[in-house]
């Protein structure tokens, strides 16, 4: 009996076409995301992927699932640079490191910080990955804190005001929000220092951010 055509079975093409839809969604998410925050309607998402409200549903039932898919890879990026920094041999740098770069990432994507801060709390926790996060940053701290180089009150919970505080950037633009954060990431690495350093030794402050007072008020 011969073969049945394959149009007649679920074949590769489908499936196929199922991934781009997928691959649009997301894209069109991140983009989404990074301009405008979480906050953005599926609607706006799936209109600029090119697809239905009910493709974009098929692919993720939930809009915490499209949230938290669309970040994935920079949770994967946060956790490679935790690591990074806690296999640094000098403790001060390490965590320095994490600062730095952590803020960096979220200053240059707005939607970014509220899944790192958790706005979805249960979604971001898959198989005790914020556990684990968690214990690696505090060991993190204890090891700057033992090395006598970072403060002695500092605690990891300080971590998440560097990241409020440096969330509010985002007011500036995008054009000066990386600027702003570099520079208020420098000014408070410096006060975290258990000892200032020696002279000649310390790291001079990058530009300033073009920033101005009606910003406050009249925001991005």
């Amino acid at each position: 009996m011969p073969a049945q055509p394959s149009r007649n079975r679920p074949g590769d093409g489908l499936r196929a076409d199922a991934r781009h839809n997928r691959a649009r969604i997301l894209q069109a998410a991140r983009t989404a995301y990074a301009a405008h925050g979480i906050d953005v309607p599926v609607t706006t998402i799936a209109r600029h992927a090119g697809v239905g409200v009910a493709t974009l549903y098929r692919r993720f039932p939930t809009r915490d699932a499209l949230v938290s898919e669309a970040f994935a890879e920079q949770f994967r990026a946060c956790a490679a640079v935790l690591d990074e920094a806690l296999a640094d041999p000098d403790p001060w740098h390490g965590f320095r490191s994490l600062v730095e770069r952590v803020c960096a990432m979220q200053a240059r994507d707005r939607g970014f910080t509220a899944a790192f801060l958790a706005r979805f709390p249960g979604l971001l926790d898959h198989e005790g990955e914020r556990e684990r996060a968690e214990a690696k940053l505090a060991q993190l701290v204890r090891r700057a804190q033992r090395a006598g180089s970072l403060r002695a009150d500092f605690d990891p919970s300080d971590v998440v005001l560097v990241l409020l505080a440096n969330n509010g950037l985002s007011k500036g633009g995008e054009h000066s929000a990386p600027a702003a954060s570099r520079r208020l990431t420098a000014y408070l690495l410096e006060s975290f220092r258990a000892v200032p350093p020696a002279p000649g030794t310390s790291r001079a402050l990058p530009p300033p951010a073009p920033l101005e007072l009606r910003q406050l008020h009249d925001g991005p």
